[in-house]
């Protein structure tokens, strides 16, 4: 399998998924398409990152240690947090791009 053709599998942690309930439930308080269409476009991204993990920059933070964690944003609010290994990407985290991430750590 040549590098452009690469696929790599994408694990979503029980946080992550967590998270995303937590961000569409308070969203949907407001309008339930805007939090459909947040569901959909965090699971589209996360998809995405099957073909080219690379693409997210990673995340610069006194708090996390260093190019360990890349982020993704997605809808201009939120970040998907993840790292790569081997063959696998692992989103750890979906946070609010307006909330402070140290408690990461």
């Amino acid at each position: 399998m040549s590098q452009e053709d690469k696929r790599y599998q994408v694990i979503i942690s029980d946080r992550a998924g967590e998270m995303l309930v937590q961000h569409a439930h308070f969203l949907a308080q407001v309008s339930l398409a805007a939090a459909d269409k947040l569901r959909v476009d965090i699971i589209e991204s996360a998809k995405s990152l099957q073909e080219f993990p690379e693409r997210g920059s990673w995340i610069v933070d006194s708090a996390l240690p260093l190019n360990v964690y890349r982020k993704l944003l997605v809808d201009r609010r939120y970040m998907l947090i993840y790292k790569i290994k081997g063959d696998k990407v692992y989103i750890d985290y979906m946070v609010d791009c307006r909330q402070e991430y140290a408690w990461l750590k």
